[in-house]
């Protein structure tokens, strides 16, 4: 054999094994690459006086904090934090969540403000969450600092840096928290709803504020405002026809006393059984923001607001049943008013309605009840709020009805889009617990009903006005928009606003079975289905506020070509949203920071060597490494 000869089978039988080594490099370097949370942001603490502590944060390139997730605990309880001062950070829109998200990068630097000055040791707390730009999020982390007074060097205050376990021993317990907004999103979460459209986390994390500053007037004052303008949200604006329709709706004239003391009636009815959240919490000790977001709850919300729609469409006239009415005026015989009992009761029923709309206001009062357990404020606070949604409703009262427009043919169109605006609430409560082909469909509805009332549908009178073209054209544009969200659910859409998408980027798509992931919750249970699975095994690490994983999942998991390799896998999928222990535990047994990674595993085998999966990949990238790690 020549020496090109040997070379050449040398080449050959080495070559595929340096491959491999360098694979596994590679991939061993990409789970390497991405810094430790402790090094990615370095917190740093000093005292500038006796009330303020500055706490700074240097974050590594590459790498940026979430301005909303930064906050601050103390303890003991005795001692209040009195704010933490966040500076304005950076805005940019991201386009997975679809909202504007502020940021911080290189460093930020915080203020933790006391109420007093401590006059012994305590402990202060500091939440954040970063990620980095190559696609990794980690998970929210708590680092915790013991602080001294005067035992630093010339009395200066001594500074400890405590270990992750003895952070989480104190930190769970009741404590006033400087930013709820963390708090809020994980107890929205954790129901699998964020019905925040209407107010955002963050406007709760202002509520908490007010409450913690404890003074009264401040705290009425800002609900009453905040309740005014929640009178003016869709969600609570199409009541009104509803509402002045019981009020003043009740036959022959109204007096304005009358039209007035039945609105007073409504609002007591609605600020009681805020109250009633706001003491039922304290009692309980935990906050019912949650419950309010029960899948339950909020299907049963929109089926009210549907089938109270079906009023401001002329299908039936919206009474108590007279069954009902006659009992409430009864019971009411020794009231003056008569009839004001049942309007009081429809306020309480309509504060039940609207209540997911106004889940942060409400959940930032009741977390703040559940932990001070102080009744008399966050009562006042709930109770505020009621009475300035009531505002409007107690002008409308006061005028006995002289503020509503004289009916008129026009007024018809008027019901008709509180009617819409009903509906759209409706879909909108429940669209975040349905499949998507069901919103598509559930939102093709709500359309083809909106472009009927627009005049889509029908003949345009000679001569037309203008405002009749007009509405007709809008009309017929979201009947065609209605029919492409049908196309796009039976096809294999899953995008709202581009139901047709799909068929441009991936036409066979709609022919490739759906991804089934099944959930793991634990070591245990994980080793056990490894250890049974007769097929290759992918174990996807996700969280909902991971934004890389929302971009596998909308971007990199439709592809078809990706889908049909992931079928010959067995899908598993560990949902660390909670950060939970036993997502900690996962997470260390892989040394893993956080989501979204991958894994790959043999058939009842051990994890393959270099197949791992950190960060985002597009579909070409991830379609690849599928080739290299399938058989």
């Amino acid at each position: 054999m020549s020496c090109w000869g040997f070379f050449k089978h040398a080449v050959r039988a080495v070559l595929p094994a340096l491959a491999g080594l360098l694979l596994a490099a590679t991939s061993a370097h990409a789970a390497d690459e991405y810094l430790d949370p402790d090094k990615a942001f370095r917190l740093s603490a000093r005292a500038l006086d006796a009330t303020h502590i500055e706490l700074r944060f240097d974050i590594a390139p590459g790498y940026y904090l979430y301005h909303e997730r930064l906050n601050a605990q103390v303890a003991p309880v005795e001692l209040k934090l009195a704010e933490l001062r966040v500076p304005k950070g950076k805005i940019k829109y991201d386009e997975t969540f679809e909202k504007d998200v502020e940021y911080f990068r290189d460093a930020v630097t915080l203020v933790a403000v006391l109420k007093e000055a401590p006059t012994g040791p305590f402990k202060l707390s500091v939440g954040n969450q970063g990620c980095a730009d190559k696609g990794l999020c980690y998970s929210p982390q708590t680092r915790a600092f013991q602080i001294e007074p005067g035992h630093g060097p010339g009395g200066t205050p001594r500074f400890t840096l405590l270990s992750e376990a003895q952070a989480a021993d104190w930190s769970q317990t009741t404590l006033v928290a400087a930013n709820l907004s963390s708090t809020l999103s994980a107890a929205m979460s954790s129901a699998t709803l964020q019905v925040g459209a209407a107010a955002s986390p963050e406007d709760a994390g202002e509520v908490s504020k007010a409450l913690r500053s404890g003074n009264t007037a401040l705290v009425i004052g800002l609900f009453m405002l905040l309740g005014l303008g929640l009178a003016f949200t869709p969600c609570v604006l199409p009541m009104m026809p509803i509402l002045s329709s019981i009020i003043v709706g009740r036959g022959g004239p109204v007096s304005k006393e009358r039209g007035f003391s039945l609105a007073v009636a409504y609002s007591l009815g609605m600020a009681l059984v805020y109250t009633a959240f706001g003491v039922a919490s304290a009692l309980a000790g935990e906050g019912l923001g949650a419950a309010l977001q029960n899948v339950w709850v909020l299907g049963g919300f929109a089926l009210v607001l549907a089938i109270f729609s079906l009023s401001m469409f002329g299908v039936y006239e919206l009474q108590m049943p007279a069954s009902l009415q006659n009992r409430l005026t009864q019971a009411s015989q020794g009231f003056k008013g008569g009839q004001h009992v049942g309007v009081f009761a429809m306020g309480g029923i309509s504060s039940l309605i609207v209540g997911p709309c106004v889940a942060a206001p409400l959940a930032g009062a009741l977390v703040y009840i559940s932990q001070t357990r102080d009744v008399v404020l966050g009562g006042t606070a709930l109770f505020s709020m009621a009475v300035g949604m009531s505002v409007p409703l107690l002008l409308l009262g006061l005028s006995a009805g002289a503020l509503l427009p004289r009916a008129g043919g026009w007024m018809t169109h008027v019901k008709h889009g509180f009617g819409v605006m009903l509906l759209a609430v409706a879909v909108w409560m429940v669209a975040p617990v349905l499949p998507m082909p069901v919103v598509m469909l559930l939102t093709a509805g709500l359309l083809v009903v909106a472009a009927f009332c627009l005049g889509a549908f029908k003949a345009l009178p000679k001569p037309a006005q203008p405002l009749r073209k007009v509405a007709k054209g809008l009309g017929l544009l979201l009947g065609v928009f209605a029919v492409a969200q049908v196309v796009g659910a039976a096809s294999g859409g899953r995008d709202l606003a581009r139901p047709l998408a799909h068929l441009g980027s991936a036409p066979q798509h709609a022919a490739v079975p759906g991804l089934k992931f099944q959930a793991i919750a634990s070591l245990a249970e994980l080793d056990e289905v490894v250890r049974t699975s007769t097929r290759p095994v992918m174990l996807d690490f996700y969280a909902d506020w991971c934004v890389a994983c929302k971009e596998f999942e909308k971007f990199t998991f439709t592809d078809a070509a990706v889908r049909q390799k992931m079928a010959g896998l067995t899908l598993l999928r560990v949902d660390v949203t909670a950060n939970n222990e036993n997502d900690k535990a996962l997470l260390r047994k892989y040394t893993l920071f956080g989501p979204p990674a991958m894994l790959f595993f043999a058939p009842a085998g051990g994890e393959l060597p270099g197949s791992r999966v950190i960060g985002f990949q597009d579909a070409r990238t991830f379609g690849a490494h599928l080739d290299r790690v399938q058989p």
